[in-house]
């Protein structure tokens, strides 16, 4: 697997700061999951302390945009990050599905069928967690302690550069794609006040905060967004915002 190009840039600017903990964890878990589980096409880092999420990928399917998806209506990684318990999701799961339908939804158009997301804590505090993806719905099946040691190998606890702003970095780099697709993130920004019935203020804020958190652009978001409710619409509204 490699990093998606903005977990590149992200990266590369850590490791300027002399700090590559996160790169080095990333690859670490990346490779040690594989070895286990061959059919995961992605892995997912999420950082509490700085908001942002570094992704890993085997395809060229949306695995950062997935992330995203769940932090703008819940998905099981959201959900380990508040309760610091394991989740599993298959796309064939019934209850999954009603429980998580925008995440569902999403992942069964990018072809991934099952994920497994695991809390990273340090003295018992959950500091991150990681989202496993993968291309089958038993891919985890009698996997979970041998893949939660693989993913708890991380000795460095959170970034040490913990007082880094990236937040002003994303935004400066989303300035131009943001500028280039203003259409669709206007129109990803009406669907979400239709669906969720928020303000213009409301949905806009939440698309940039899901965005910034895994670590993608706002007019990515937007684009999954539209392909997932304008091109082909669903009848019911998702109400699992809160």
């Amino acid at each position: 697997m490699e990093p998606i190009p903005e977990t590149v840039d992200a990266l590369r600017e850590m490791t300027r700061f002399g700090d590559d903990t996160v790169a080095r964890t990333l690859l670490q878990i990346s490779r040690s999951v594989e070895l286990v589980v061959p059919e995961v096409v992605g892995v997912s880092l999420s950082l509490i302390a700085d908001n942002l999420t570094f992704t890993m990928t085997a395809t060229t399917g949306p695995v950062a945009e997935l992330d995203a998806m769940q932090y703008l209506a819940g998905g099981p990684c959201d959900d380990t990050l508040h309760t610091g318990e394991l989740h599993t999701f298959r796309g064939d799961d019934a209850d999954d599905e009603e429980r998580w339908q925008l995440f569902a939804r999403a992942t069964a158009a990018a072809g991934v069928e099952s994920t497994l997301s695991l809390p990273i804590l340090r003295d018992g505090v959950v500091v991150a967690g990681v989202n496993l993806y993968a291309s089958t719905a038993d891919a985890w099946d009698g996997h979970h302690e041998e893949v939660a040691r693989a993913c708890g190998a991380w000795v460095g606890g959170a970034v040490k550069n913990a007082d880094l702003d990236f937040t002003t970095r994303f935004q400066a780099a989303q300035t131009p794609d943001r500028i280039r697709s203003e259409t669709d993130v206007d129109m990803a920004v009406g669907v979400l006040m239709s669906r969720w019935e928020v303000s213009i203020d409301e949905a806009d804020q939440r698309l940039r905060d899901a965005a910034q958190r895994a670590g993608i652009s706002d007019a990515q978001v937007a684009r999954v967004i539209l392909g997932l409710f304008v091109e082909s619409p669903i009848e019911e509204r998702e109400d699992d915002l809160d």
